[in-house]
């Protein structure tokens, strides 16, 4: 808040003609008024500012009844020596500072300070922008507004004209159905991750600055650590969501500190690129990791996994459910069935990067111990948090180490409490997260659940079966060659021989599509990824699916494919 500004008295004497019989004029009457009211008297150290905007200059300070109470006023008003009513329609702010937390009476109006007025007063009424015509779609947006009032101090009404309104509609509809979105425009970024966002997404990420311990943010965590339990379907009080700042590598961070010790065998299914990354993480923090490789664009067998298992104790299995670099998807509720049962102490940990948002996952019903994520793929907000869940069982793993957890940032020691008590909706402290990225994450998860589960997936699906549909049309043919193995939110399409990724990529951005080229270290060079997940698929009114499709077309023709 700001402190009231000193006047000078000076003036008083060119004032005194417009004081009424009780010696105080309009705008005094109603400061006094605001001063009696239970919460003014609550304090002695309040102090009500008053800023009036008027047509003739003269200036008063008078001291009214309550305390240390004061008042200062600055007008430039011309009043009603009879009624002491202003004469012309007069703008007003009002500001209470106090030592104690005081609540504006309902009768106290906020409005932002004209142009002339003082400038710390320009920086404190920015916080109260009147509702702009189309309310945007932020969480804890804010409306304020001031009203005019007539020489009787009764509040004059704005009128619009039937025709601005229906003009301002018009141009808004019209601006909608052509872009879109209120982002610049861009070429679609239609790579498995990051993802096209929506503008309510990104409008959240644009949110003021703001303690990370304070109720309004930890409210806003709270509901977003619930609302992941409802995406994850877990509705076991013992299981745990965990939300911290970094990428989904984060993620195998975790895992592999807080659940394997130094010595621990696990087990890493192997269906691509990041098979090979997790199986190094573990072996970073001395646990061995044992991978079941199965060739390109297919995922290792259940009798295969079953061996396995038998053959050693494993403390650890993963496995990517969709791997980015191959576009392969595992099964993991007949997987899971098969661990429980050859091998029941055996943690089943699901990367779940790639699919999280796009892909069916049932943590309790399939009785999943970890899944990790990210932000920036099937979640829809932008990258730089890692999610988890993690059920009770796995808490409990974690709980019985021998040893101590071999990181400090990752350590669910430290993060465990902070992410119990973020869900109670009580403030605590290990590492500062990011509140703009969590308010995304909030509204990008209210956006998902706002229907059911099984429609998200179904439009996955259905959009995957278009790609899929046209990619084998063009006469081109999948890493995954069998549909089982094959994801619903990305698909990586081997190239006609002779044709690399950097003989189309740039075509396509061109013509306003980015395709992400090969990963897999070992056929890079022969294949492209095109990711559909996301608003890119959920969102009616968008066809960035159908554009890629006939850009990819185009593309090929241009360098000689014929289909």
């Amino acid at each position: 808040m700001f402190a009231p500004e000193k006047i000078s008295t000076v003036q008083k004497q060119a004032h005194r003609n417009c004081l009424t019989n009780t010696g105080q004029c309009c705008e005094l009457r109603q400061a006094k008024r605001l001063l009696d009211t239970p919460v003014a008297r609550t304090t002695s150290t309040t102090h009500i500012s008053i800023l009036l905007t008027h047509h003739r200059d003269a200036s008063i300070r008078t001291q009214l009844p309550g305390g240390n109470r004061r008042i200062f006023a600055s007008t430039n008003l011309t009043c009603n020596p009879k009624t002491g009513n202003l004469a012309t329609p007069r703008r007003l702010l009002l500001s209470f500072n106090s030592r104690v937390g005081v609540k504006y009476p309902s009768s106290v109006i906020l409005a932002p300070s004209r142009a002339s007025a003082f400038s710390r007063l320009n920086l404190f009424s920015k916080h109260f922008d009147p509702k702009p015509f189309l309310e945007l779609n932020t969480p804890f947006s804010t409306e304020r507004s001031a009203h005019l009032e007539d020489e009787d101090g009764n509040v004059i009404k704005k009128k619009k004209r039937d025709s601005d309104i229906k003009k301002q509609v018009k141009e808004a509809e019209q601006s909608t159905s052509t872009t879109m979105s209120s982002q610049p425009q861009h070429p679609a970024l239609l790579i498995p991750g990051p993802i096209e966002f929506d503008d309510a997404v990104l409008q959240s990420m644009g949110h003021f600055s703001e303690s990370h311990v304070g109720m309004p943010f930890v409210n806003v965590f709270g509901d977003t650590l619930t609302q992941l339990r409802k995406l994850f379907q877990t509705s076991d009080p013992a299981s745990q969501p965990f939300v911290i700042s970094g990428s989904g590598t984060l993620g195998w961070d975790q895992v592999a500190a807080n659940l394997a010790e130094p010595g621990d065998e696990v087990l890493v299914l192997h269906t691509g690129y990041f098979a090979d990354s997790f199986a190094d993480c573990f072996e970073t923090y001395g646990a061995k990791a044992t991978q079941l490789k199965a060739p390109i664009g297919d995922r290792p067998q259940l009798d295969e996994v079953e061996k396995a298992l038998k053959e050693k104790k494993y403390k650890i299995i993963t496995v990517t459910h969709v791997d980015t670099s191959t576009g392969v998807l595992s099964e993991i509720k007949a997987l899971s069935e098969l661990v429980h049962r050859v091998s029941p102490e055996t943690l089943v940990v699901v990367d779940g990067v790639c699919s999280v948002g796009s892909e069916e996952i049932r943590f309790d019903d399939w009785k999943l111990d970890v899944v990790l994520t990210a932000s920036q793929k099937g979640v829809g907000c932008p990258a730089g948090l890692s999610i988890l869940m993690v059920s009770g069982r796995a808490i409990e793993t974690f709980k019985a180490r021998k040893t101590r957890p071999t990181s400090y940032f990752g350590s669910w020691k430290n993060w465990l409490p902070i992410m119990q008590n973020y869900e109670a909706k009580k403030p605590s402290y290990f590492a500062t997260p990011s509140p703009q990225l969590v308010r995304a994450l909030n509204t990008s998860l209210t956006q998902i659940l706002s229907r059911p589960l099984e429609d998200r997936f179904a439009d996955h699906r259905a959009a995957s079966q278009r790609v899929k549909k046209a990619v084998a049309d063009i006469g081109l043919k999948q890493l995954a060659t069998k549909p089982e193995n094959q994801a619903n939110g990305m698909t990586a399409i081997y190239l006609p021989e002779g044709i690399t990724p950097p003989d189309v990529l740039p075509s396509l951005v061109k013509k306003g599509v980015i395709f992400a080229g090969g990963l897999h270290k070992e056929i890079a060079t022969k294949y492209i990824r095109f990711g559909h997940m996301g608003v890119s698929v959920t969102d009616p009114d968008r066809k960035d699916v159908e554009s890629a499709i006939e850009s990819l077309k185009e593309s090929l023709t241009e360098v000689g494919y014929k289909a």
